[in-house]
């Protein structure tokens, strides 16, 4: 049994770890509102050393209540596994079924860096998908389906492994649900305030569910939406080529933009903020250019109208200075 399969079995360690830095190499989610009184970051810091044993809390305490104060959310940044986050082949995990290795594989999918959004906060995609609420979760869940056989179920609550039942071949391996709030209590302010409690989250349709699949999962749904677009603002016959469609994101299903253009035979202009959003999709090959100044992405949107190209290019800034840029120097959908 490798490293890996060992560390998957262990779950929670029982030595505790060292304290890990943030790495700079990844993108990370932005700090979300402080919306907590200090009773409630007191209760937030409780709910989360649950996962451990008693001689931990006093540390751990003080570097959770760190962490909410900081992020806005509590994730464990210490107990972030040391192994690399990839879907692994199926015969790779250690699991007693083939269906809970297969769970394992999506699950490590949804948190490798080349698919998720900010991979160590456990988000996928949307902003706030999230796999897991913390690194506890996932440590316990990856135990939980390397333990699991044909008949046992395992029940997930907003990212919390509620433990192993009894079932059958027949019934579900997992039962996961996400984002449980009662109606009168589900507005913005609500859902932060109960996710930094820690006691709820959200899974998007396919993070919390171990499902996503990437950009390529809606490229032809954006292609038609832009094509329709042409069609409703262009006169009966005339061409796309040349065409410009300014629009913005490159994190997460918008990073299928700039190659929904492409296919549509349009130039693509996609403004994002995160440098690292931008970079990751043109390593990818999502988009075909990446512009850091915004008089060379001008001339280079002229050059592109004049010669009828298909390409995408992304901005990495804002996409109101882009609206604003384009209406003066007179630069639009067509000319």
């Amino acid at each position: 049994m490798n490293t890996f399969q060992e560390q998957i079995l262990q779950g929670i360690p029982e030595v505790l770890p060292p304290k890990k830095e943030l790495d700079a190499t990844v993108s990370h989610a932005p700090k979300r509102k402080a919306i907590l009184t200090p009773q409630e970051e007191r209760l937030a810091v409780q709910n989360a050393l649950r996962y451990f044993k008693e001689e931990w809390h006093e540390e751990l305490g003080r570097e959770f209540l760190q962490e909410l104060r900081t992020f806005g959310r509590i994730y464990m940044h210490r107990f972030r596994p040391d192994y690399e986050m990839y879907a692994r082949p199926i015969d790779a995990y250690p699991a007693r079924c083939t269906q809970a290795a297969a769970i394992m594989l999506m699950i490590q999918n949804n948190l490798d860096p080349a698919v998720a959004q900010h991979p160590h906060e456990l988000i996928t995609y949307g902003g706030n998908g999230a796999v897991f609420q913390n690194w506890a979760q996932y440590l316990l869940t990856m135990k939980y389906l390397a333990e699991m056989t044909e008949e046992q179920t395992l029940h997930m609550y907003s990212g919390h492994p509620m433990g192993l039942f009894p079932s059958s071949k027949e019934a579900p391996r997992v039962v996961v649900t996400n984002g449980m709030m009662i109606p009168n209590y589900s507005k913005s302010d609500d859902w932060e305030r109960f996710n930094a409690l820690g006691v709820t989250q959200y899974g998007q349709m396919t993070a919390g569910s171990y499902m996503y699949i990437g950009p390529q999962g809606i490229v032809h749904g954006t292609t038609i939406t832009v094509m329709n677009a042409f069609r409703k603002v262009l006169p009966p016959g005339e061409e796309v080529r040349g065409k410009v469609f300014v629009t913005s994101g490159l994190g997460g299903m918008s990073g299928a933009q700039p190659k929904a253009g492409n296919i549509a035979g349009c130039i693509t202009v996609c403004a994002e903020v995160n440098t690292a959003a931008a970079l990751k999709r043109y390593n990818q090959g999502w988009v075909d250019e990446v512009h850091y100044d915004m008089g060379a992405l001008v001339a280079r949107v002229r050059e592109a109208m004049a010669a009828k190209e298909v390409v995408s290019l992304a901005y990495v800034g804002n996409v109101v200075e882009v609206w604003e840029k384009f209406v003066s120097k007179k630069i639009f959908m067509s000319q």
